[in-house]
């Protein structure tokens, strides 16, 4: 491995206590930062397990959770860390692990929220040096996954020079084994922003992206593949539009069965004359290939009102079915073994303009809504049917697990929990902060954690 320059590493004493319902004292002072590694992860027995290894707890995305019998909620712990968390926390043994804004990965003690360790990926991007956005700083926005095997936790740093890094932790000690330069596909790597979960699969980590919150610049939604050691040819994919076609939906790449990814691609260029790539569900082999594409027949108008179905992931319903909805408001049922190309839809139906991720059980689909409350949709029998909406102002990502349905109002920093028959509020808690846009949560137990503006709440009692 090549140097790594270690300021100091948190572990127990000296970490942030984040017990009970307090805050914790804030980011704890001492760091591990890294200036470049190379060597390869080698798997070894004994990694710890995982309750949430990647964004929706499984390759699929599914956003259901092992969980105890839903009861009265309150605050467990917040921890108050040194940047905004968009993504998930992944829970791998008895850590609580989260990425910020300001480039920082975190082991949190599970149990309290204690900080066992933090190691900085560098220096995030201002605001205002980029050419539009909503984040400031823009650095660790994406999931990061875990990869038992080798121990490892990756994630995706946005540093100054406007670089995307790929590093791999340990999970142990948040040491640093694996750096990796990601060159942006579309060669515009100023105008890309990388918000999707990644995923893992045939021995990559895959990484997509889209542009900066006002589509400025010239950037083209792609993925690319990144052996897990670090080392060796990267894959990429890069839709085929002359300009946009975001991959931005917060779940990233969503892995079927046979290890295809599926992505949903944004509004294209629209000067084009031919169908483009954009505004489509896309199925890629692990090699990156186009194996196959969905898009509506208004595909063209799409792109031109900014309607399109990038705002969520394609959902996996089992039985060759796939469920895409977007900002236009239209579900589109697809046959996953044949997407169909333009038109290609097995059945569609209005359902909402939905923003964030999808949580899957069964043959119900729970759609995040941007307004009029989530939606629970049933796609039983081939046939798309809406069975209820939730709260009017929780437009959070739902997850589903202990006999409930939960969902935040991320604007106002409540939790619901909704009976998964009708959508009726059994409970709600104030989380005393306030969320980024689409927050989801990982729970597993009797307790979920949520990423917040300023680090991770912990509930209890779910």
């Amino acid at each position: 491995m090549a140097a790594i320059a270690t300021i100091g590493l948190a572990i127990a004493a000296g970490g942030c206590s984040g017990s009970g319902a307090t805050d914790s004292a804030g980011p704890v002072p001492s760091t591990r930062t890294f200036a470049s590694a190379g060597n390869s992860a080698s798997g070894s027995p004994g990694h710890p397990g995982a309750a949430w290894p990647t964004f929706g707890g499984n390759p699929q995305r599914t956003d259901v959770a092992t969980a105890d019998a839903a009861g009265p909620m309150r605050i467990a712990w917040r921890a108050q860390l040194d940047g905004a968390v968009y993504g998930q926390p992944l829970l791998v043994g008895n850590l609580a692990i989260a990425a910020t804004e300001h480039d920082s990965i975190y082991g949190l003690d599970a149990a309290t929220g204690r900080v066992l360790w933090r190691t900085n990926a560098g220096t995030p991007v201002p605001l205002s040096d980029l050419p539009c956005g909503d984040i400031d700083p823009l650095g660790i926005t994406g999931t990061p996954v875990y990869d038992q095997a080798a121990g490892l936790v990756y994630a995706v740093a946005e540093t100054t020079g406007y670089h995307h890094v790929l590093v791999g932790l340990s999970v142990t000690d948040g040491a640093v084994r694996v750096q990796r330069d990601i060159p942006a596909p579309d060669g515009n790597p100023r105008d890309d922003q990388q918000r999707p979960g990644l995923a893992i699969e045939d021995g990559r980590v895959y990484v997509a992206f889209g542009g900066l919150y006002g589509d400025c610049g010239q950037y083209r939604g792609s993925v690319v593949g990144i052996p897990l050691s670090g080392s060796g040819p990267l894959l990429s994919y890069v839709v085929p539009t002359s300009r946009e076609g975001a991959i931005w939906g917060t779940s990233g790449p969503v892995t079927g069965p046979d290890g295809t990814l599926y992505v949903s691609t944004g509004n294209g260029s629209t000067t084009e004359t031919g169908f483009d790539g954009s505004d489509a569900v896309t199925a890629l082999s692990p090699s990156l290939r186009q194996v196959g594409i969905f898009a509506p027949t208004s595909w063209k108008q799409d792109s031109q009102d900014d309607a399109d179905l990038a705002s969520t992931q394609p959902a996996l319903i089992g039985g060759n079915r796939l469920l895409a909805d977007g900002k236009r408001g239209t579900a589109y049922l697809l046959n996953t073994t044949h997407l169909g190309g333009v038109g290609g839809e097995l059945t569609q139906a209005e359902v909402c303009e939905a923003y964030g991720a999808a949580a899957v059980s069964g043959s119900t689909v729970y759609e995040p809504c941007s307004g009029g409350g989530m939606a629970a949709v049933s796609v039983a029998g081939d046939q798309i049917h809406v069975l209820w909406r939730g709260p009017g102002n929780a437009a959070g990502s739902p997850v589903v697990g202990g006999g409930a349905v939960w969902v935040s109002d991320y604007s106002g920093g409540t939790l619901y929990q909704l009976n998964p028959a009708t959508g009726a509020v059994r409970q709600t808690l104030s989380l005393g902060v306030s969320l980024p846009h689409f927050a989801s949560m990982a729970m597993s137990g009797n307790r979920a954690y949520i990423g917040t503006n300023q680090g991770v709440v912990a509930v209890a009692g779910v």
